[in-house]
C-alpha cells in the first residue's frame, strides 16, 4: 500500500507543492507548526530516513538545504529547524520549520490553520527565493 506522501508524488493527492526536481519533491505540511512549515521528501517510497543509501540521503540533504536557505529569506526567523521524526507517515520525510525558538518545534504545541489561499501565498514566499 503506498503512503500518503507517495500519492502526493503520483499526483493522486493535491498538495501546495514549493519545489521538486527528479528525486525530491518540498510540499507544504498542511497541519502545521508554524507558518512554512515545509515537508521533503524522496519521490521514491523509503520508510526510514536511515535507510537510503549514502548517494540518496546526501542527495535528499542538497535539497532540503537549498529549501530551507529559500525558507530563511522568506519568513522572519531566528532560524529554519530540522526535524525528521518518521512516526507519521512510513515514507521518510524531513520537517522544515521556520522558528524562533525550541519552543516552537514542540510536537504537542497545537497546529495552526490557513486557507487554501494562504497557504498557495506560503508556497509561493519560499518558491520567489529559489
Amino acid at each position: 500500500m503506498s503512503s500518503i506522501f507517495s500519492k502526493i508524488v503520483l499526483g493522486e493527492i493535491p498538495c501546495y507543492k514549493v519545489a521538486e526536481d527528479d528525486n525530491h519533491v518540498a510540499f507544504l505540511d498542511i497541519f502545521p507548526m508554524q507558518k512554512g512549515h515545509t515537508l521533503v521528501i524522496p519521490k521514491f517510497e523509503i520508510d526510514k530516513i536511515f535507510d537510503l543509501s549514502d548517494d540518496d540521503y546526501l542527495a535528499l540533504q542538497r535539497f532540503t538545504h537549498k529549501i530551507a536557505k529559500a525558507m530563511e529569506q522568506a519568513f522572519e526567523c531566528n532560524r529554519i529547524g530540522m526535524m525528521t521524526v518518521g512516526l507519521e507517515v512510513p515514507h521518510a520525510h524531513i520537517h522544515l520549520i521556520p522558528i524562533q525558538s525550541e519552543h516552537d518545534m514542540l510536537l504537542s504545541n497545537p497546529k495552526l490553520s490557513f486557507t487554501s489561499e494562504e497557504f498557495q501565498q506560503i508556497a509561493h514566499s519560499i518558491q520567489q527565493f529559489l
